[in-house]
């Protein structure tokens, strides 16, 4: 398999606090999708960088579990995962220092143990949470749905 390389960019307009700027993306999903530090400090509408990490870790480790399922003898029948980043403030600045994945789901032939180790199995093997682990403290909660 060939490398892989995702495409992003962002533009900017202004000072930090009165500035805003756009997000988009190669593939068309985020198109001049707006910015600014209202929508990332002060919940306005918009994305923000943290929105979007969680947005990726979410997807990528749902994927990798739906994986390790399927690996295990285990068909997953439905996956759906909330990922929480958390940024603590610290030395005059911001640092993002949690993400804590909540994954409900149904697979064949489990039980809740199983399903919460099998959840923690793919968090190991998901790109983005590699990408992340040792930089915040990754938690998974796996709630099994029969």
């Amino acid at each position: 398999m060939a490398n892989i390389e995702r495409k992003a960019n962002a533009q900017w307009n202004g000072d930090l606090k009165s500035g805003n700027g756009t997000i988009s993306s190669l593939s068309g999903v985020l198109s001049d999708t707006p910015y600014s530090f209202r929508t990332r400090f002060e919940n306005q509408p918009g994305t923000n960088p943290e929105e979007l990490i969680a947005a990726a870790h979410a997807a990528c480790f749902t994927m990798a579990f739906s994986n390790v399922l399927q690996q295990a003898g285990h068909a997953p029948r439905t996956l759906a995962t909330d990922a929480t980043l958390g940024m603590d403030a610290s030395g005059g600045g911001f640092k993002i220092a949690t993400m804590h994945l909540v994954v409900r789901g149904s697979a064949e032939g489990l039980d809740q143990q199983q399903f919460q180790q099998l959840a923690e199995k793919a968090e190991q093997g998901c790109p983005v949470s590699g990408a992340l682990r040792g930089n915040l403290d990754i938690t998974v909660e796996a709630i099994y749905e029969q």
